[in-house]
């Protein structure tokens, strides 16, 4: 252990199966699905009407009126789970110099539910526009609204790297504290559900009409869902001269990309496979030392089946031994916040010793061939996770 460790302090989180870590955690523990009916919008003409849509959160009982105008369902989304993370982490209380808290979000649509809202507004010919509704449009809001709301005046980044992207800011938020640029940073990211993004995985058709099922025979595609994911990530050395606690320790992480194709993986999971390879070497460890993948696992016929090749190139015999899940089958695929639901959720498996599980996995597919952790979670003893985002 060394003072430049990169230890998670606190976690927030809203979603389809929670509004808090807790609320999250049972629910994602004790097998439960949100995934339903979407009713932001109509969904009524498309192959799929499902989605892990939040629903039932009062975003006024915890920003005002003015705050929630200026605000889009994405940042709201993510302001909520930062308040949950840096309440967590004592932050606040800890009176920190506010030039050494840095705030990095992953982001993937942004603010485009606002702008729906606008254009309808504009082609229905309404007199009075709501130029406000413009204003969440560009994707660095949602890390303006976390600085200025707490007043954090260190680095500020956003990652625009699609459905990766709030993985890559908890890696470059680590790399920040390791490098000096920062003692602490919040990191992370949002998403909301939209019809442009809707309309556009429907127009793909590569949704499923039923449900999320990772890895088995009959799965039909990716369900899409929301969700607001926080951790607030501290060196060891700050961590323990302010009393603060770490959920786990951030070993490393891995980037790369496979130049393939937009929507397709490289069939021989090139890319996957050296993002994994990366991120054991960058963290100093190796492959014999992962007791558990949280996957990619999308549900789509073609991402499952590359990502299976990518773990079984890169682990070889080991990975007949490695549990591996995914919770997208829970909550849905949140898209740019995916990666920070899917650390936490590895976290807390880490925290409790507990796997998460793949729901709706009935049969097996051949060229899907390890253990998925099926329907139930299970109680494990794991050291060392690794959590895979693609895009």
């Amino acid at each position: 252990m060394s003072g430049s460790d990169v230890l998670v302090t606190g976690m927030g989180i809203v979603c389809a199966i929670g509004e808090d870590k807790d609320s999250f955690w049972h629910a994602l523990s004790r097998a439960q699905c949100g995934i339903g009916t979407v009713d932001l919008f109509d969904v009524s003409g498309y192959r799929s009407r499902i989605g892990g849509q939040v629903k039932n959160v009062d975003f006024f009982s915890r920003l005002s009126a003015r705050e929630c105008r200026r605000l889009g369902r994405c940042d709201m989304l993510g302001l909520w789970a930062a308040q949950e993370a840096l309440t967590e982490a004592k932050i606040v209380e800890q009176d920190l110099p506010p030039e050494r808290i840095a705030v990095v979000m992953g982001a993937g649509a942004g603010g485009v539910f606002e702008a729906e809202r606008y254009r309808r507004q504009l082609y229905e010919g309404e007199l009075r526009l709501r130029p406000s509704l413009l204003m969440p449009f560009p994707a660095c809001n949602l890390t303006d609204a976390i600085a200025n709301f707490y007043g954090f005046r260190g680095p500020r980044s956003t990652i625009a790297t699609a459905c990766s992207s709030s993985a890559t800011a908890i890696g470059y938020g680590a790399d920040l504290i390791r490098s000096g640029g920062a003692d602490v940073v919040i990191a992370g990211g949002a998403e909301s559900l939209s019809e442009l993004t809707f309309s556009g995985f429907n127009a793909l058709r590569s949704v499923d009409r039923s449900t999320c099922r990772p890895f088995d025979k009959h799965r039909e595609g990716l369900v899409l869902g929301e969700s607001g994911s926080i951790l607030v990530l501290a060196s060891r050395r700050r961590a323990e001269a302010h009393g603060m606690s770490g959920y786990a320790q951030v070993l490393g992480y891995g980037i790369c990309a496979d130049a393939y194709h937009i929507t397709s993986p490289d069939p021989q999971g090139d890319g996957a496979e050296r993002s994994m390879a990366n991120a054991l070497k960058n963290a100093g460890i190796s492959p014999e030392t992962v007791d558990y993948i949280n996957a990619h696992g999308t549900g789509t016929p073609v991402n499952d089946r590359v990502e299976t090749i990518a773990i079984k190139r890169f682990f070889g015999k080991k990975s007949e031994a490695i549990p591996v899940s995914s919770v997208k089958s829970a909550l849905g695929h949140c898209l740019g916040a995916a990666g920070a639901v899917e650390a936490v959720a590895t976290i807390l498996a880490l925290y409790h010793g507990v796997l998460p599980p793949t729901l709706n996995y009935q049969e097996p597919d051949p060229d899907c061939d390890l253990d998925y952790v099926p329907n139930e979670a299970r109680v494990a003893d794991i050291q060392v996770a690794l959590s895979n985002s693609f895009a």
